[in-house]
């Protein structure tokens, strides 16, 4: 039995510890991941420029195609981003960047949308993974926190003999038994998710992680390694031929004799046959005007479980033949594909959507109350001990700055995407600026005020933002669009649950208040 509890301690101990020195960093990570989920949702609430025209693929594929060969025929390469079900406008760009700014289309007007520059629900995701650090620091630091979290999982199970039987026993009345009760109850009721949200989000960088067998097999060649995990796409027969495949790099664009594209709405049907029904998202045609044309349709990265980011099919421009079929993948790489097909949660649409954000909430409630246990245990033990009044300060200020500071900070960028000028230059960057400078003003406010009364104001102030951003829709950029409505009803709806917990706070603050005057008037 002594052993057994001296185990049990140090597993308490490493809980405490590794949850508590990157508990911060990880409620960042997972609260942005959680919206995150609806990334694209976001950014298209905040670019109110957008709406949805209902034009179908086809008529996008044909408007995209005459306009591009109207103002760009002499481009090598034509980009275009077909209307999906969450980004239902028509954009298109030229060139070989992928990264570059695509223009918008309207084509029942036939005139480009002038869209204002925005961060979008994108701020969220390169956060998300690497902190808006640079990339490869940003990766370590999410990946550290990943493993804390691993740690903290696994300890919490070993440290909580009747974890399950606490579950069924949630006790809201006593701030101090409902925080823990809280806390195992979230911990318990989503266990196989965070387990897997956790553990699939390391194996998407395995190779940053893990590059000891990369270098011993490959000698650090990464796309060696992905040619043989992926060897070679299906060449169909009659295909692609080694000038095929030089004409496609471009070596032999000018040579070729000028030839008629098909119409590009003609290749969609093709290739929903190889992905799927509404899964085609984007046509991207090299040398177009030429013989040589080839026309790629890439799918949605919610075709199936697998991830599918960088599959293409290849059709020749000319004849409409298929070259080249997404390529077959060996099951070690199908099973990484997989591992971050259930990360990304690209697959299912909404409904499944709505459950991950759920579950990611419930995440994030479940570091935000271990985090708040660590500052009430440590105030138990300063209170014995009559010391260690400067480390609990400084829990308890990150903690507020960490948990209701970055809540405000995250509203307060919506703000922004909608008060900031429309013209403003760089207003991309300004909408991130404030969002940091918001995030740090919440930790000096927090240092400056009482833990209790930062942690209100900070409630309240995020929770008023929320509920107030309807308001500011409706007088910045009046809209029936569904699905900026249900955005704003699921803000308002998060500004109400903080504003019931902002009110719980001050209520137990104010009890507490009490039982101290009650406690002094004891003693004198």
């Amino acid at each position: 039995m002594s052993g057994n509890r001296t185990f049990r301690q140090s597993m308490s101990w490493l809980h405490g510890w590794a949850g508590l020195l990157l508990g911060w960093l990880l409620f960042a990570i997972f609260l942005t991941g959680t919206l995150t989920v609806f990334d694209k949702e976001i950014s298209w609430w905040m670019q109110p420029e957008l709406r949805d025209t209902g034009v179908d693929q086809p008529t996008a594929a044909r408007f995209a195609q005459d306009w591009l060969a109207r103002e760009h025929g002499e481009a090598a390469v034509w980009s275009i981003g077909l209307p999906t079900e969450r980004s239902p406008v028509l954009k298109v760009s030229t060139g070989e960047d992928r990264r570059a700014e695509r223009l918008v289309l309207d084509p029942e007007s036939g005139a480009r949308v002038p869209v204002r520059d925005s961060v979008g629900g994108n701020f969220f995701f390169r956060f998300h993974y690497s902190l808006h650090l640079p990339r490869t620091l940003g990766i370590w630091l999410v990946g550290l926190a990943a493993m804390a979290m691993l740690v903290a999982l696994v300890s919490g199970i070993v440290i909580h003999r009747h974890l399950f039987r606490d579950f069924f026993a949630f006790r809201p009345v006593g701030s101090r038994r409902a925080w823990l009760d809280g806390h195992n109850a979230s911990a318990v009721l989503l266990l196989p998710f965070h387990l897997m949200i956790t553990y699939t989000g390391l194996v998407i960088f395995f190779l940053i992680y893990m590059p000891a067998a990369l270098d011993a097999l490959y000698g650090g060649d990464r796309m060696a390694m992905l040619r043989e995990a992926s060897p070679g796409a299906q060449a169909v027969a009659g295909g692609m031929d080694r000038g095929d495949q030089r004409s496609r790099d471009g070596a032999s664009a000018r040579e070729a004799p000028p030839a008629e594209l098909l119409p590009l709405e003609s290749f969609i049907v093709p290739a929903e046959a190889l992905f799927g029904s509404g899964m085609v998202a984007s046509l991207r045609v090299r040398h177009p005007g030429r013989a040589n044309a080839r026309v790629e349709a890439s799918p949605l990265l919610g075709s199936r479980i697998a991830l599918t980011k960088g599959e293409a099919a290849v059709f020749d421009g000319v004849s409409g033949k298929l070259l080249q079929a997404p390529a077959e993948k060996r099951p070690s790489a199908l099973t990484q594909r997989v591992m971050a097909g259930l990360h990304f949660a690209q697959f299912g649409g909404y409904p499944m959507r709505w459950l991950y954000f759920l579950c990611s909430a419930v995440s994030c409630a479940m570091i935000a109350t271990g985090l708040v246990l660590f500052v009430i245990r440590q105030r138990l033990k300063v209170a014995e001990a009559n010391a260690g009044q400067g480390f609990l300060r400084l829990v308890e200020t990150l903690n507020v700055g960490t948990l209701a500071g970055l809540m405000l900070g995250c509203v307060a960028l919506l703000w922004a995407a909608r008060l900031l000028p429309a013209d403003l230059a760089g207003r991309a960057g300004w909408e991130a600026r404030l969002f940091f400078a918001v995030w740090a003003l919440a930790f000096v406010h927090a240092w400056r005020r009482p833990p209790m009364a930062a942690w209100r104001e900070q409630l309240w102030a995020a929770a008023l933002l929320c509920m107030g951003l309807p308001l500011l829709e409706g007088f910045s950029a009046p809209s029936l669009d569904k699905t900026r409505l249900l955005l704003e009803l699921c803000v308002f709806l998060c500004g109400a649950v903080l504003g019931w917990v902002a009110w719980r706070v001050g209520k137990a603050s104010a009890a507490d208040g009490v039982s101290r005057s009650l406690e002094g008037a004891m003693r004198c």
